[in-house]
């Protein structure tokens, strides 16, 4: 009996005990729980429960998505080092590029300057000598370095104690590297007295050649003045120089024998002109120009040559060509007579009298007839005294 009812006793109890301890967990739980998942601000206060659920919710996206994230970070990282990297490059050219720029146009500008200026890529020099040739034309150079022309050392000397140039000008010839080409190469070699230019040898081509030729001096050279002459003429230097320097404190000279032939306007003649038509009504003479065996322009000419280049219009003869890019501006023409004597009997009457020519050609052949065979005499009975030359004031 007694064991019953102490059996009885426990199991009567129990559902009390289950529930005093199920309250007593329900509490400690609650208490527990406000405790540890309430989070707190950096200075201890409660997070407020909306702040509590954002933060919850930004935890949970970076504990689902962090290594995508960090995946997407580390990219773009690497892009922005890239884009970085390609900017530096970029900047680094651009100024390689704009020093480039900047040492063409010094070189342009050396290229132009006129005769007040130091540049130290043109050498000042009194006169730039161009000699008008062709490929054909090997005799007449030769007679010429035979006669009035100076040769190897005394060319060499001539520049550097006178301050004149003398070279024959040619171009090229339309096939790159013929065996024209080869043979003036090789024709330098032996004499090294030519001037060669970007230009294509034609006889219809000769105003642009004698453009080319200004313009390439110019560049080149920074002389009081620049002359052409025909490889058929004979000239007297040491008289061309003393006579040139004359007029050198002169602005914008253009100096020569000044002539004013008639335009020819029929078709087939020699001399032709195609553009008669703005010259007036037929048989109309051209305005005064200088003939073109021999001519010669002052720096300031050569410079406004060389600057218009592109726009200065040919005409079909480089004589007329010549005076017409310098009909419109304030240059003084120079009717030199003595720079257009004739072959013997007539510059060895004026050489005897004292009155030396600059030059002397035959006008029925627009330089001296048969000039390979005669220039030689033409030098023995015209020329000056040898020693004219390095004496020569200016």
């Amino acid at each position: 009996m007694k064991n019953n009812r102490s059996g009885g006793g426990v199991r009567s109890s129990s559902p009390k005990l289950i529930i005093i301890f199920s309250l007593f967990s329900f509490i400690c739980g609650m208490l527990f729980t406000n405790r540890i998942w309430v989070p707190l601000e950096s200075d201890g206060r409660i997070m407020r429960p909306t702040e509590q659920g954002l933060k919850l919710v930004a935890d949970d996206c970076v504990t689902k998505k962090d290594h995508d994230v960090l995946g997407e970070v580390h990219k773009t990282q690497e892009a922005i080092k890239s884009l970085e990297s390609s900017i530096s490059e970029l900047r680094s050219e651009l100024s390689n590029n704009q020093s480039s720029s900047e040492e063409v146009t010094r070189d342009d500008l050396h290229a132009h300057k006129t005769d007040g200026d130091t540049s130290e890529s043109r050498k000042k020099v009194f006169m730039v000598i161009g000699i008008n040739t062709a490929f054909s034309s090997r005799r007449r150079r030769d007679s010429i370095r035979e006669t009035w022309m100076p040769r190897g050392e005394k060319l060499l000397k001539l520049e550097k104690e006178k301050g004149i140039i003398v070279r024959f000008m040619i171009g090229h010839s339309a096939i790159s590297k013929s065996i024209l080409d080869r043979a003036i190469d090789s024709e330098e070699a032996q004499h090294k007295d030519f001037f060669r230019l970007e230009h294509v040898e034609g006889y219809h081509e000769l105003t642009s050649k004698t453009r080319i030729f200004f313009s390439s001096a110019f560049a080149k050279w920074d002389a009081k003045f620049y002359v052409k002459v025909d490889d058929d003429v004979h000239v007297n230097l040491g008289m061309l120089a003393t006579t040139l320097g004359r007029r050198q404190s002169k602005p914008r000279v253009y100096t020569g024998c000044m002539k004013s032939g008639p335009v020819l306007s029929q078709k087939n003649v020699k001399y032709h002109e195609p553009e008669y038509w703005k010259f007036g009504e037929e048989g109309n003479k051209y305005f005064r120009h200088a003939t073109g065996q021999i001519y010669a322009i002052s720096n300031d000419l050569a410079a406004y040559i060389s600057t218009n280049q592109p726009i200065l219009h040919k005409y079909a003869n480089e004589d007329v060509s010549l005076g017409a890019w310098f009909i419109g501006l304030d240059v003084e023409h120079i009717d030199d007579r003595n720079m257009c004597c004739g072959t013997p009997p007539d510059c060895e009457w004026k050489a005897e009298a004292g009155n030396v020519c600059v030059a002397s050609f035959d006008w029925s052949c627009s330089g001296i007839c048969r000039s390979v065979e005669r220039l030689k005499d033409v030098h023995k009975r015209c020329s000056e005294d040898p020693a004219a030359l390095w004496s020569a004031q200016y």
